[in-house]
């Protein structure tokens, strides 16, 4: 099973990135979750630019959001909202065939992003991704010097999150046993 993992943040010390990164080891030894880090390359969402034909940072981007199984998402709040990078990504998947049904869990790094959490969840739904809602978690990582080995250490935070793991895991698999 290949699960792609994306961050909303592009903070070389993000605790989104590193949370996934964290995600990834946690993970069952069945389950691969790669990191998509193209997103920084992606233009600005413009449907005259949509269709068979895209930029190719979209293009890559679709190509890995088609040949995974499910999809992870951390992304931090700004301003009470999705941070604009990782709407953006998602603004280029609305029209693909590569994402709708596609399996979605959550992972929130604070427990204060309620907001942004909120938002992404009605536009992941309205996208017609398949929320896997007892996979989402949310660490309360907010403050700290959080990266993935210490997330992954850390038994407060590395059981959830395996938990997590296991249960969106589980997710897919019952949702291509539907198909």
């Amino acid at each position: 099973m290949k699960i792609a993992a994306i961050s909303g943040s592009l903070r070389a010390g993000s605790s989104n990135t590193a949370v996934l990164r964290a995600a990834a080891r946690l993970a069952p030894a069945d389950v691969e979750v790669i990191l998509f880090d193209g997103i920084a390359h992606l233009p600005f969402f413009n449907p005259d630019l949509d269709g068979d034909d895209v930029p190719a940072p979209v293009g890559a981007m679709r190509h890995v959001i088609g040949g995974v199984d499910g999809l992870l998402i951390s992304s931090p709040e700004y301003a009470r909202g999705v941070a604009g990078v990782l709407k953006n990504a998602l603004d280029w998947l609305v029209g693909s065939r590569e994402f709708p049904d596609k399996p979605v869990a959550l992972i929130n790094t604070s427990p204060r992003a309620t907001h942004a959490l909120a938002a992404l969840t009605l536009t992941l739904e309205t996208m017609s991704a398949r929320l896997a809602r007892e996979a989402c978690v949310t660490l309360p990582l907010l403050g700290g010097a959080w990266d993935e080995q210490s997330i992954a250490a850390d038994p407060t935070l590395a059981e959830p999150l395996r938990l997590a793991m296991e249960r969106f895991a589980a997710f897919i698999a019952t949702v291509q046993a539907e198909a």
